[in-house]
């Protein structure tokens, strides 16, 4: 099989010729017909991540068709077109992940390739509204928006929510997830552009955070939020704060501008805020979400699709934070 490696940080994705993995016992080979792109690649290859172990092929979401199983009590699989859960050895705890928990795509084999090896309890059919490309994109991403908004944020229906950085894999699905659920949207952008697409998805309003006070601007338009759905921290932290109502929750998936300075912690327990982590899910989380994508007939946003032998070039269009919505690669 073909695939595309990281060798070393710093280096861009070369392609490698590789046997075809076997199946092991519980364990599906998956031919892909598609792979999705993830800031975590991105981190990966510049060596800002934790634990990294080289070469590797990166990649964690992918969609195929099952080619062959491990066992005789899987072969069901064999022919079913199936999208990928890259989130392995979640744990027994639904509360958070164990120890033994880590995301497909190193230091395990990821989907920038023709084909992977993966447990079957981490397969789901694939959604068949989608097109290859759109349920590649799903799997991650929409994982991690799913848990943030139900399992995390515990968003009901007719609430208030602010999604931050639209335009990235996850603050669309989280648009997107939280429209289907009857929750009125609003977001934020460093782009104009982004805002006024995002308003054609469905957000009822959007806020440039390059602007000065749009935190306040916002609020007088649209009020103050029961969730915020946020993947950034850092300085604009207190301006999320500001914006979440007495009672009110804010959910991180990330931190991509660092740790917040300055945060007045009498405004978060005075008026009752709670502050929620998040990352990924668990099964549970994964099967609720593509069930959520089915039944609203949710379709991801595909910003632009590279074959596979050009997976270095769509990281770095990734890196110019130039996309709206997920990037993917194209297979065989």
């Amino acid at each position: 099989m073909q695939a595309v490696v990281l060798e070393a940080t710093d280096r861009p994705l070369v392609p490698r010729e590789f046997p075809d993995p076997v199946p092991g016992p519980g364990q599906a080979l998956v031919r892909l017909g598609s792979a999705a792109l993830n800031h975590r690649d991105l981190w990966i290859q510049r060596g800002q991540y934790a634990r990294i172990r080289l070469p590797t092929i990166l990649g964690s979401d992918g969609c195929g068709t099952v080619a062959a199983v491990g066992g005789e009590a899987d072969r069901a699989w064999v022919g079913r077109a199936v999208v990928i859960n890259p989130s392995l050895d979640w744990g027994g705890d639904s509360r958070a992940q164990g120890p033994d928990f880590r995301i497909l795509g190193m230091p395990d084999p990821g989907t920038f390739a023709e084909a992977g090896a993966v447990p079957v309890a981490n397969l789901a059919p694939r959604p068949a509204h989608l097109t290859v490309e759109q349920a590649a994109a799903l799997p991650l991403a929409g994982l991690t928006a799913w848990r943030a908004l139900f399992a995390r944020g515990s968003l009901r229906r007719g609430e208030s929510v602010l999604v931050t950085g639209i335009g990235g894999g996850v603050a669309l699905f989280a648009l997107q997830f939280a429209l289907a659920a009857g929750a009125q949207v609003c977001v934020t952008s460093g782009s104009d552009e982004k805002l006024a697409r995002a308003r054609a998805l469905g957000a009822a309003d959007g806020a440039n955070y390059h602007a000065a006070g749009w935190a306040a601007d916002l609020r007088a338009r649209a009020g103050l939020f029961d969730l915020v759905v946020d993947g950034a921290m850092g300085m604009g932290l207190a301006d999320l704060v500001e914006a979440t109502r007495p009672g009110g929750r804010i959910v991180f998936y990330g931190a991509t501008t660092g740790n917040p300075p300055g945060l007045d912690a009498r405004k978060v327990f005075f008026r009752q805020i709670s502050l929620h982590g998040t990352t990924m899910g668990s099964p549970e989380d994964f099967a609720a979400m593509v069930r959520l994508v089915e039944e609203h007939r949710v379709v991801p946003v595909v910003d632009a699709v590279f074959p596979l032998a050009r997976a270095d070039e769509a990281l770095r269009r990734m890196e110019t934070a130039a996309q709206f919505g997920k990037i993917a690669l194209r297979i065989g």
